[in-house]
């Protein structure tokens, strides 16, 4: 394979960075949301949860204004607010004394990185085509594979050497630093005569089209349930492995390991999805989902919400690798009949599936009480929703 021409190289480099906050700043701070819920006051210990969805909730609504913005602005005046939005969320994160600060950055924090999240992805858009976009889409998927592998390394690393408070002193330099990078560097990929006015009826018709085309809305439905299961695991897998099975600072080997399966699904996805298509792959990775959640589910009941460590660590490799086979399949067949709106739709998607996954998530997170069972029923019920929808879908084609 060719090197990348400099300037090229440069701006896969930048994008990578751009589209990896996100996942930063979830995985990184997981093996302290537990310490920083008990000193900052949280009332009971499922509280903790709201550090993670919080961020979700400011990230889902921020979905589904950068895309549109930026269309008119420009990629590079849309991703500088959100990232100064992002760094003033991680210092208030930094200063908390209380519950309610951290909650309150945390969402300002995830409202400020949908835009690097979002637009950056329409900067690849605007400058390559081709085989070009492609290279540059592997390489920062590559990226986006490794971060959730090697995060919560970084956040323990970062615990051991200070406190919680250094995670968010390092979110805030990430943030500068590509902002800076952002702005002196990259040049703007939208020119002023391809920018269009912001248009609300527009978006407000692609949601209506998006509400009324039963492929797009039962493939994001179903999309928001298998989301809905991962945020719950988010939300609350420091508490199981640390507390419940009592992994301490291994949590974040055990939660890098798991990120291998997503990894793994993404690869093999992309090596099969040609030959056998991408509704038989996501058809048999959902069955699979559904499946294993009903044996764990049962397995859980039998061993009183405590099964082995092996069988739950088991559990969500398998799981997640077939959420893995769901995620891209799925979201390219909700976009297949929006072409003609094609960035409205996938605002609009974006917000409706992350809108979903957040409630979901959030609810059955709150259940936990030292028991993976209802863990395990909430993705077993989501896991079937998720089949009914795609099955309307498929049914109305």
């Amino acid at each position: 394979m060719h090197s990348a021409p400099k300037g090229q190289a440069e701006f896969i480099v930048l994008v990578a960075l751009l589209t990896a906050m996100v996942a930063m700043s979830i995985d990184t701070m997981l093996p302290a949301i537990g310490q920083m819920a008990r000193e900052l006051g949280a009332a009971n210990p499922n509280d903790q949860q709201h550090i993670l969805t919080s961020f979700f909730v400011g990230l889902t609504v921020g979905t589904l204004i950068y895309g549109p913005i930026s269309d008119s602005t420009g990629r590079k005046p849309a991703i500088l607010v959100g990232l100064a939005i992002y760094a003033i969320g991680s210092l208030l994160c930094y200063v908390a004394e209380d519950f309610f600060t951290i909650l309150a950055g945390r969402a300002m924090q995830g409202f400020g990185a949908a835009a690097p999240r979002v637009v950056s992805m329409a900067m690849v858009r605007d400058g390559q085509a081709g085989n070009a976009m492609a290279r540059i889409m592997s390489f920062v998927m590559s990226v986006f594979m490794l971060v959730p592998i090697l995060a919560p390394a970084v956040g323990q690393l970062a615990l051991w050497a200070g406190s919680w408070r250094s995670i968010f002193a390092g979110f805030l330099v990430m943030g500068l630093i590509a902002a800076t990078w952002l702005a002196l560097r990259q040049p703007e990929t939208l020119p002023r005569r391809k920018r269009a006015h912001f248009n609300l009826p527009g978006l407000w018709a692609a949601a209506m089209e998006t509400l009324t085309t039963p492929v797009t809305l039962g493939y994001t439905l179903a999309v928001g349930c298998i989301f809905g299961a991962f945020v719950c695991y988010l939300s609350s897998s420091a508490q199981v492995f640390q507390v419940q099975y009592n992994q301490g600072d291994a949590f974040a080997l055990w939660f890098g390991g798991l990120a291998v399966a997503i990894a793994a699904a993404m690869i093999v996805n992309g090596k099969l999805v040609m030959k056998l298509g991408m509704r038989l792959l996501s058809k048999w990775a959902l069955r699979g989902f559904i499946v294993t959640s009903a044996l764990f589910l049962l397995l859980s009941l039998a061993t009183g919400g405590h099964p082995p460590l092996w069988a739950l660590g088991l559990y969500f490799f398998v799981n997640f690798f077939c959420s893995g086979m769901i995620f891209g399949n799925y979201n390219a067949m909700a976009m297949e009949p929006m072409g003609h709106i094609g960035g409205m739709a996938a605002a609009v998607t974006g917000f409706i599936s992350s809108l979903i996954a957040v409630a979901t998530g959030g609810i059955i997170g709150q259940f936990y009480t030292g028991s993976v069972t209802p863990i395990a029923l909430g993705f077993a019920i989501l896991g079937c929703c998720a089949w009914i929808f795609s099955e309307w879908a498929e049914r109305n084609r």
